[in-house]
């Protein structure tokens, strides 16, 4: 049997002439026509239509996710005081917010103001010294109220010695040899430290045997890992257990230095950060306020905050 035409030649694209191609079937034209029709169809309208809304949402949805990601991280700098205070609060906040990512940076309070007058990207800011996130304020660069959190106290702490047998002015024994401080010049816990040694008449005698931490935590641990015998520290770390168990403390009175009264406030980048904002309500509940205590801090407003027990 002969082939047609159509058949023994290349079937041209469809769409493509097919005049004078008759032969090749009943229907074969027929056929070919109707899929070349149906492929330059456009879409209904109504399809079209319901192709773009499934777009768009799928857009919003994508945008919404992104944000709600955002919102659910938040970086916080505080101060090396709270270091342990603050980790157990912050785990005290997590199961009302299982998503969030909460990045803590401990270090001197000073160095973060610059860093945040940097434009460093933090959300919140705990300053072991208020008056830290209170120039902050006046350039702008935080959004709200600049609160107090809490009344720091400094001590004479030792792993080697009995240092709640000490006082200050034991300092000037040799067999102590170097003594630790955080660095007056940015840290608050070390200008306080220096405060108290110049009121007792002490800073310009033992000045050339001091070491300086970069923030009180560092201090700490000159002392914790022996390279200093004994240094002034916050209350808070030497209450921590691991510090505990290895010495006893001094607590330095109160009126030797200026207060530490500690502020925090939410930075201008974190000023629509919810999560951030939701911490701040935290960090105000009688549990958090709890641990606080437990780390040997005061209060604000309360009648003996800065008074010796």
């Amino acid at each position: 049997m002969s082939q047609s035409v159509c058949e023994m030649a290349q079937v041209p694209a469809i769409g493509g002439s097919l005049a004078g191609c008759a032969v090749g079937g009943p229907g074969a034209l027929d056929r070919l026509q109707a899929a070349s029709t149906n492929a330059a169809r456009p879409w209904p309208p109504a399809m079209t239509t319901l192709g773009v809304l499934r777009a768009l949402c799928a857009l919003v949805l994508t945008l919404l996710s992104s944000t709600m990601q955002a919102n659910e991280r938040i970086a916080i700098a505080a101060a090396a005081d709270l270091k342990f205070a603050l980790d157990e609060i912050v785990e005290q906040f997590r199961p009302g917010h299982p998503a969030a990512i909460i990045d803590v940076s401990y270090g001197s309070s000073g160095n973060f103001k610059t860093q945040i007058l940097q434009r460093a990207p933090f959300d919140l800011y705990f300053s072991a010294d208020i008056s830290y996130p209170q120039e902050l304020a006046d350039t702008g660069l935080v959004a709200g109220a600049v609160r107090p959190y809490a009344i720091g106290r400094i001590v004479l702490w030792s792993a080697r010695s009995d240092a709640s047998a000490l006082t200050l002015a034991d300092l000037r024994r040799a067999e102590f040899g170097r003594i630790a401080i955080a660095n007056p010049r940015h840290a608050p816990y070390g200008l306080r430290a220096q405060q108290a040694l110049e009121a007792l008449g002490l800073w310009t005698e033992l000045e050339p045997r001091i070491v300086y931490g970069e923030n009180v935590a560092q201090a700490a641990q000159f002392v914790e890992s022996g390279n200093a015998p004994i240094g002034i520290i916050a209350l808070a770390l030497a209450l921590n257990p691991t510090l505990a168990d290895l010495g006893a403390y001094y607590l330095i009175p109160a009126e030797l230095h200026e207060p530490l009264l500690q502020g925090y406030v939410i930075t201008r980048h974190g000023a629509d950060n919810a999560l951030a904002h939701a911490f701040t309500e935290h960090i105000e509940t009688p549990a958090a306020r709890a641990i606080l205590v437990r780390y040997g801090f005061e209060l604000p407003g309360d009648d003996d905050a800065g008074s010796d027990p």
